[in-house]
């Protein structure tokens, strides 16, 4: 199968791309620019609908709006919202452990359009996890990471049929890595720009596997431990391209932090300085990383800190007690992150976060103007 264009989770090509990130090198180079990366937490309730709490800084500035998208009766989220990504006519895909299946999809302003991935359940609930977002040629495909060691992982069309699936003893087969009890269980998927992907086994034996254009597999890096090119749980990936240097960034979440490999899996660096990070998105020279511990980070071109979205040492130290926190809505406060599974950027810059709680929970940050 040959490659066409290739597209980041939120419907925008390489091209589409490098013209926001010339946008974004202008802001970030000047002193307001710098001064916004300065500046705590606002709230600016003067300028928005102050049922919307406000967060971010500067020109990274985000009004909350939790509990984002209408399910229908009978549809629920289950034990957690896992994964999110935008196709290029705007529709959300919101994979989940609920009912009926495991991926809800729905328009721009949050109407439900669809349940589907029926295909990815066990005992009636959803196993869905990782989801990324491909063209190829005149038609996009979802790329599956099923939270389920069963399933393997998938590549579907957008309207939910199977193009292919691939299970463990395939994995095993070629790469050699997984002997007789080794466990395998892949988290999410990144695209590599000659039209092939890498697989992430993050809660499996911590390998990132690498396959071509044709679903071939090439090779295998990582394995599990904590020195530089090995992993503790790599739970997500994304091809960075800022510099233009196409390098895979890797979040090592347990280690808390993010790797660096050259696409033939050579450590290049290591970026220490988080929490739990989950799963990566980048838009022009802005790097998106969802951290499972409360907050969600943002980096410019340089990987230096933008600003700590909803972060909140008190609030974090409550939330992570035993993770209890997660199973109880009551308590959570607006404006405050509990799990942070993944997250996204649209094509107008703002953020869908999805939550690993149970009930699920979606917010969408819309961008303050």
């Amino acid at each position: 199968m040959g490659a066409g264009a290739q597209y980041n989770r939120h419907g925008r090509t390489a091209k589409d791309t490098r013209g926001k990130m010339n946008r974004r090198r202008f802001v970030l180079g000047t002193a307001a620019g710098t001064a916004a990366a300065a500046v705590p937490q606002l709230l600016l309730a003067r300028k928005t609908d102050p049922k919307f709490p406000v967060i971010g800084a500067g020109e990274f500035t985000y009004e909350c709006h939790h509990n984002w998208g209408e399910l229908p009766a009978g549809h629920t989220y289950g034990g957690a919202s896992h994964g999110v990504a935008i196709d290029s006519n705007g529709l959300i895909y919101i994979t989940h452990h609920g009912t009926p299946g495991s991926i809800f999809v729905f328009d721009p302003d949050g109407k439900f359009i669809r349940a589907m991935g029926h295909q990815f359940m066990e005992k009636d609930m959803g196993v869905g996890h990782g989801i990324d977002i491909r063209r190829e040629g005149n038609e996009e495909f979802l790329y599956l990471s099923p939270d389920n060691d069963t399933y393997g992982f998938a590549k579907m069309t957008l309207t939910g049929e199977l193009v292919w699936q691939k299970d463990r003893n395939s994995i095993a087969r070629d790469s050699g890595l997984y002997p007789a009890g080794a466990r395998f269980r892949a988290t999410n998927m990144n695209f590599s720009p000659d039209g092939g992907y890498f697989l992430g086994d993050g809660y499996g034996s911590g390998y990132i596997h690498k396959y071509d254009k044709n679903d071939q597999y090439v090779l295998s890096f990582g394995g599990t431990g904590t020195e530089n090119g090995r992993f503790q749980t790599p739970h997500g990936q994304w091809l960075d391209q800022r510099d233009g240097v196409p390098k895979v960034v890797v979040c090592d979440r347990a280690n808390k932090r993010l790797q660096f490999f050259d696409l033939d899996g050579k450590h290049l660096s290591t970026l220490d300085g988080f929490l739990f990070p989950a799963d990566i998105d980048i838009q022009g020279d802005i790097m998106l990383v969802p951290d499972l511990h409360c907050r969600i980070t943002l980096l410019d071109k340089n990987n230096q800190v933008i600003v700590h979205l909803g972060d909140d040492p008190e609030w974090r130290t409550r939330a992570l007690e035993g993770f209890r926190m997660r199973g109880r809505p009551e308590l959570w406060q607006p404006g405050k992150f509990v799990h942070p599974h993944d997250a996204c950027f649209d094509r107008d810059g703002n953020i869908f976060v999805t939550e690993w709680v149970q009930t699920g929970r979606v917010t969408k940050l819309r961008k303050v103007s």
